[in-house]
């Protein structure tokens, strides 16, 4: 199927608007890392309900994806890796972020 999304597209609300219609796609590997790092859906919907992108993938392939950098319920920052395209959001990992690696609450990588 031909991917007809602009990457200028590529937004939050865009992705709350899909997530809230149900049109999620949660991956395999999306769904093991879930369970590994015990982590709900319901935590990974809240935090980009509330999240904000500080990352863009334009590129990737088969569809340009984001990094979201939200927090769930009781205040726990997470990030999720989704892609995007004119049917859904397709779900590739969620993960709590390591403070070595990240910066500025969490939402720049060290460098």
């Amino acid at each position: 199927m031909e991917d007809n999304l602009n990457n200028n597209e590529l937004n939050v609300d865009i992705i709350k608007e899909k997530i809230k219609n149900r049109k999620v796609d949660w991956t395999k590997h999306c769904l093991n890392r879930l369970q590994q790092r015990n982590i709900s859906m319901l935590e990974v919907k809240k935090a980009v309900n509330n999240g904000k992108i500080i990352e863009y993938y334009h590129d990737d392939q088969p569809y340009p994806s984001c990094l979201i950098c939200g927090e769930t319920d009781n205040n726990t920052i997470l990030h999720i890796v989704c892609g995007v395209n004119d049917v859904g959001v397709h779900m590739i990992t969620a993960y709590y972020p390591d403070e070595e690696q990240w910066e500025d609450n969490v939402k720049r990588r060290r460098k």
